[in-house]
């Protein structure tokens, strides 16, 4: 039993405090009780988990004297024998080593909180357990031994009382078991998502090769796009930096020697990340060296603009309250010189539509395909929007979407996602129906750990009027903060949502209150 997860812990328990109070037998109350008693207690070495978080919090106070440190260099000038791109190149690096130290900072002061809390509610349910346990077990003793099978099927008067009575006074018992494990099993996942998040973030070491130095990986896993918060919009993820490591391995020293020229030659930390995305993404040098001559020299709004669908504009990560039809207030419009990256309204091409945005965000040479057009040059949106529903369409028959346009099934999604998304990020998806609560929080530590690490999870939300008719829709987890999930919605919008939202089915603010419900993911393996 100590195998269990935490939620099956809290799904088990509600079963045996049903049982409790629906038994209608000594025997049948005895039987539940013990079950209840059966599921194991939330486990865990709170001394262990505590003292490890405050290992954490005294290192980030050491480590904040050694940010300030390398932050004078960035900030004071640098000597003045390193002059030219020499000079440029050292100023990336300290500026990107002084924010890499704060993050360190910041990552172990957080993760040490986040231990803390994970110790003390811990500390809190297992006292908790633990004294409901023992008056449990007393109600169970007061019951004596189960009856024969004679005696099981006769409950005189007298008997019916006293089983009564047990149970009146055994179900609060199994109600403060089940809080309890409801508060471990939020603390334990909160912990997770910290715990996994903060190690997302430590991109540079994600990138095992040699081929880089530890410098020019630090500025890599360093470069975001220009405006917005910038641990917002990280141009590289974690998995970027582990997939373009594992290919720069794999090369030959000819094709090696001619990337790295492509790296020395660029003109910005952007430029070279956009190269680094595009080998993560698995394209070969050929491929490389046509995108490298488009993208040469621009300047990081252009790169950005064109190669990064989904920009977040600022670290407002709450609803905004919402509008009269549910939809959240505090939205960020995904878009390409005005023109949005959106499905056609009259259409059903959700999935096709979230995949093509989707793609886009893992792979910059086919963003550019749709943004730049032939030539990668132009800033045209109405040709962008012609370009983007036409992929949209071939993408839905791919998946065998209907001929009217009006939707596509699992299996459909499935393909399309196996064959655009699967080859540039190198996670196959796995369909996961969520049918309850419980089956969503279950998931939710999966998901916030995959759309951390860089890879974009799909989701199939769905509602029903007043008539019993079926509303569903196709959109895309992309990001995660604290609590909140980024969700893509191919009506050409970005917003976030709570994890309760989520988990409790209220996840309207992404679309609109006909589509509450996140009944499934596909989740990268």
């Amino acid at each position: 039993m100590a195998g269990e997860s935490t939620t099956q812990r809290c799904k088990a328990l509600s079963e045996r405090l049903k049982d409790v109070r629906g038994a209608d037998s000594k025997n049948g109350l005895i039987s539940a009780i013990k079950g209840a008693l059966a599921v194991h207690a939330p486990v865990g070495d709170v001394g262990t988990i505590e003292a490890t978080g405050n290992r954490y919090k005294t290192a980030a106070a050491d480590s904040s004297q050694l940010h300030q440190d390398v932050l004078a260099v960035s900030t004071s000038g640098l000597p003045d024998v390193w002059t030219g791109s020499t000079g440029a190149k050292a100023a990336e690096v300290v500026a990107a080593a002084a924010r890499a130290v704060d993050q360190q900072t910041t990552a172990l002061h957080n993760g040490g909180i986040a231990l803390l809390r994970l110790a003390d509610a811990l500390r809190t349910a297992q006292s908790q357990d633990g004294a409901a346990r023992s008056g449990l077990q007393q109600v169970l003793s007061s019951l004596g031994g189960e009856d024969g099978w004679f005696d099981d099927m006769v409950e005189y008067d007298d008997e019916e009382a006293e089983r009564k009575k047990a149970q009146q006074a055994a179900a609060p018992y199994v109600e403060s078991m089940l809080a309890a494990a409801k508060h471990a099993d939020e603390a334990a996942r909160a912990a997770a998502r910290d715990l996994n998040k903060l190690a997302s973030e430590a991109r540079a070491g994600k990138m095992k090769t040699n081929a880089v130095t530890a410098a020019d990986k630090i500025v890599l896993a360093e470069t975001s796009g220009p405006d917005g918060p910038t641990e917002l919009n990280e141009l590289l993820t974690a998995n970027d930096m582990k997939r373009s490591g594992e290919y720069l391995d794999k090369m030959n020293e000819k094709d090696r020697a001619d990337f790295e020229k492509l790296l020395a030659d660029s003109k910005s930390p952007q430029e070279r990340a956009y190269l680094m995305k595009a080998l993560a993404a698995g394209h070969n040098m050929d491929e490389i060296r046509t995108f490298q001559g488009k993208i040469h020299g621009k300047d990081p709004e252009w790169l950005r603009t064109h190669l990064t669908p989904v920009h977040t504009e600022d670290d407002d990560t709450s609803s905004g309250g919402t509008n009269d039809d549910g939809s959240n207030r505090n939205t960020d419009e995904v878009t390409f010189d005005g023109a949005r990256w959106q499905q056609a309204n009259t259409e059903g091409t959700c999935v096709a539509s979230s995949t093509v945005t989707a793609r886009a965000m893992v792979d910059p040479l086919y963003a550019l395909d749709l943004t730049g057009g032939p030539t990668g040059q132009e800033d045209d949106p109405a040709a962008f929007q012609r370009r983007l529903l036409a992929e949209q369409h071939r993408v839905h028959q791919e998946g065998d979407g209907g001929d009217n346009w009006d939707g596509m099934g699992p299996d459909g999604k499935e393909r399309v996602l196996e064959h655009e998304v699967s080859p540039h990020t190198g996670a196959e998806f796995d369909y996961k129906k969520m049918p309850d609560a419980d089956s969503r929080r279950e998931l939710l530590p999966d998901i916030e750990k995959s759309v951390a690490d860089g890879k974009p999870v799909p989701v199939g939300v769905e509602g029903y009027d007043k008539d019993g008719k079926r509303s569903g829709h196709a959109m895309m987890i992309v990001g995660q903060e604290g609590d909140m999930l980024q969700i893509y919605n191919p009506w050409g919008t970005t917003t976030w949502v709570s994890e309760d939202d989520f988990v409790n089915g209220r996840m309207g603010g992404a679309s609109d209150n006909r589509l509450p419900t996140a009944y499934a993911v596909h989740m990268p393996k």
